[in-house]
C-alpha cells in the first residue's frame, strides 16, 4: 500500500498539561514531515498548543467545569479519590458529554486521516469513529488496571451507541513507559509501538540556564501544575531546607512563592518551567509522581522520592519502588521527617542513581517521535 502524503493528523487530549504535553513531540514530528496537524482540546488550552506552533481546534470545557459537573452528578472527586467509577465519569462520561458536539463539528471540518489520542481521552476515538479513521493511543505511564479501563470503555460505548457510531478499538498503542519500570505481569498488547518519552521543552531559541550550576547537591521539588498546594508543601520544603542541599521548588500554575511559609534565603522558587530546563544538575526529584515528571526525571537518570497525592500517581510510586529508581512515601508516611530521611537515603545510596541511569539508557534506545511518525505513515 502506498504511503499517504500530506495527511491530516488530529491529536486529541484531555485539557490538562499532563495529558497534552506528551502528545507534542509526535505532533511536531508529523508536522515536520510535511503533514497537516491539529490539536483538539479545550479553548482554554490555546496558549499551550499554539506555543508549540500547532493548530488548535477548540472543543469542550476546562477541568474546573468538568470536576464541578462530576461532583454534581456523583458527589465524587476523581482527583483526590480516584475510584474506577469517578475516573470513568470524568474522562468517558462528563467530558465526552460536554465536549462531543463541538469536537465532532471541528473534526468534521478538519477531516483527519488519523487520530492520536491520549490514554484517557475518549473524545478522539469518538471523532475517529465518526470519520471512519483509525486511532493511535499514546500512553504516558504504566498501564492502568483493567478495572479502570473497563469502566471508562463502558461509559464511552454508551455515548457511541447513543450517536449511532460504532465502537472501534485502538489500532496502535504508543507506549512511552520504559521496560525496567513495567510490572512483571506486563504483556505486549496488539499494535504496540514503543515511543521515547521526552521532557517537555519550549520551541524557542536557546537562552541562558534557568538556574546557575549547583555548588552542592540539588533537590528539585515539583508537584506538577495542579498539586503543589503551599499549605501541604511548606512543612516538607522547610524540612528539606535544613539539609546541606540546594532546594528548588516549582510553583506550577496556581501557587505563588509568598504563599510558602519557608526561609526564602534557603529555597529557590521557579514558575512554570519546562522540565528540560530544570533537571540539569539535579540529584534528586521530590515529586507527586505525575507520569510526565517521573518519565522526565528518569530520562535524565535522576532518582526520585515520590509522594503520591491522587489520580494515577500511586501507579508511578509503586513502579518507582519496584525498580529501585527511588523511594515512595504513601500519604500516612508523608511527614517532613520521613521525607528528609528518604532524600538522605537516595543521596547516600548510589544504587538509586545507578538504577535511574540504567532506565535513562533504556529510554534513549527507544524509537523517537520521528521514527514513530514514519512507522505510522507506513501502516496507513
Amino acid at each position: 500500500m502506498p504511503i499517504l502524503t500530506n495527511m491530516r493528523i488530529l491529536f486529541s487530549g484531555v485539557p490538562q498539561h499532563g495529558h497534552l504535553l506528551p502528545l507534542f513531540p509526535l505532533a511536531r514530528a508529523f508536522r515536520d514531515r510535511g503533514h497537516e496537524v491539529a490539536v483538539l482540546t479545550a479553548a482554554g488550552m490555546a496558549p499551550v498548543v499554539e506555543a508549540q506552533g500547532l493548530r488548535h481546534l477548540p472543543a469542550g470545557p476546562l477541568p474546573d467545569v468538568l470536576f464541578a459537573e462530576v461532583a454534581r452528578r456523583t458527589g465524587a472527586d476523581p482527583a483526590t479519590a480516584p475510584t474506577p467509577e469517578a475516573v470513568a465519569e470524568f474522562f468517558a462520561g462528563t467530558r465526552l458529554d460536554l465536549t462531543a458536539d463541538e469536537a465532532l463539528a471541528a473534526a468534521g471540518d478538519f477531516r483527519p486521516d488519523l487520530v492520536v489520542a491520549d490514554l484517557c481521552d475518549f473524545v478522539g476515538p469518538l471523532v475517529a469513529a465518526a470519520a471512519g479513521v483509525p486511532v493511535a493511543t499514546l500512553a504516558y505511564g504504566p498501564p492502568l488496571p483493567p478495572v479502570f479501563t473497563d469502566a471508562m470503555e463502558a461509559l464511552a460505548r454508551v455515548r457511541h451507541e447513543a450517536r449511532g457510531l460504532p465502537w472501534q478499538p485502538r489500532k496502535w498503542l504508543l507506549d512511552t513507559w520504559p521496560p525496567s519500570m513495567r510490572s512483571g505481569e506486563w504483556r505486549q498488547p496488539e499494535g504496540w509501538l514503543a515511543l521515547r518519552p521526552e521532557p517537555f521543552r519550549e520551541p524557542r531559541a536557546a537562552e541562558g540556564p534557568v538556574l546557575p550550576a549547583p555548588v552542592k547537591h540539588r533537590v528539585l521539588v515539583t508537584f506538577g501544575t495542579y498539586f503543589g498546594d503551599p499549605a501541604t508543601l511548606s512543612p516538607l520544603v522547610r524540612a528539606l531546607s535544613t539539609l546541606d542541599v540546594e532546594v528548588v521548588v516549582t510553583l506550577g500554575l496556581l501557587a505563588r512563592a509568598d504563599q510558602f511559609d519557608v526561609d526564602r534565603e534557603r529555597v529557590t522558587f521557579v514558575g512554570f518551567t519546562p522540565m528540560e530546563d530544570l533537571l540539569g544538575g539535579v540529584d534528586v526529584v521530590v515529586t507527586h509522581g505525575g507520569a510526565g515528571t517521573t518519565a522526565a526525571a528518569l530520562a535524565k537518570g535522576v532518582p526520585l522520592v515520590v509522594l503520591p497525592q491522587g489520580a494515577d500517581q500511586f501507579l508511578q510510586a509503586e513502579r518507582t519502588t519496584a525498580a529501585r529508581t527511588g523511594i515512595a512515601l504513601d500519604p500516612p508516611a508523608q511527614t517532613p521527617e520521613a521525607l528528609v530521611d528518604a532524600v538522605r537515603r537516595v543521596l547516600d545510596d548510589v544504587s538509586y542513581r545507578e538504577n535511574a541511569a540504567a532506565v535513562a539508557k533504556e529510554i534513549a534506545a527507544m524509537p523517537d517521535a520521528h521514527e514513530i511518525a514514519a512507522a505510522l505513515e507506513s501502516r496507513l
